[in-house]
């Protein structure tokens, strides 16, 4: 049967999630409130703005049911802002920012600069075929820093930075990228996800 995923639906690129775990073979349903994540077999944290979403799931009452579903193993993917929420700890956000602490890593926040420092580039992602995963990255944070336990799955360095940056991970049931894989039409991240979900139920 097809696993039911949710997409956190307070900001960002919702309808695109939606539209690419359905082609992975899921079924996608926006999530706002707490009764819409207690059905769900797993979630997905799109980009946005990260202190704008801490703040909004304070105001949806949904920061702490969505943490306990993750610590009770609940699988979650997070793209860009998403990652940042996920990680432990993050670098250059702001005081009253709230974590979900579903990877054990520290994520720097903007880390490859403003809007206009926007880029795209071709990974080598582990795990999945065809070939480089096309990665556009808006804002994108990078992990600075990553646990034992964290499976580190691409690397990239940004325009006049020497240093191979994280910007793809998973620890058990959470997979987290620095891009936004919503924006090209390549479902195979979202593929990637929806295999873990199903490896849980």
């Amino acid at each position: 049967m097809e696993p039911l995923i949710g997409v956190l639906a307070l900001q960002g690129d919702v309808r695109e999630h939606i539209a690419l775990l359905e082609r992975a073979g899921a079924r996608a349903v926006p999530v706002r409130r707490p009764a819409e994540l207690a059905g769900v077999d797993g979630l997905v944290l799109p980009g946005g703005e990260s202190t704008t979403m801490s703040r909004l799931l304070e105001t949806f009452e949904l920061l702490e049911p969505v943490r306990e579903r993750i610590a009770g193993g609940m699988p979650a993917y997070g793209s860009c802002a998403g990652m940042i929420l996920l990680a432990r700890q993050v670098l250059d956000g702001r005081p009253d920012q709230r974590q979900l602490d579903g990877l054990d890593v520290v994520v720097r926040r903007n880390a490859f600069g403003r809007q206009v420092d926007s880029f795209e580039a071709d990974l080598d992602f582990a795990g999945l075929d065809g070939g480089p995963v096309h990665a556009v990255f808006i804002r994108a944070p990078w992990v600075e820093k990553a646990a034992d336990g964290v499976e580190i799955l691409a690397h990239t360095a940004a325009a006049g930075d020497q240093a191979a940056r994280i910007v793809a991970i998973r620890q058990g049931p959470v997979l987290a990228t620095a891009f936004h894989p919503e924006l090209t039409g390549d479902e195979r991240v979202h593929r990637l996800f929806v295999k873990m979900v199903h490896e849980t139920k």
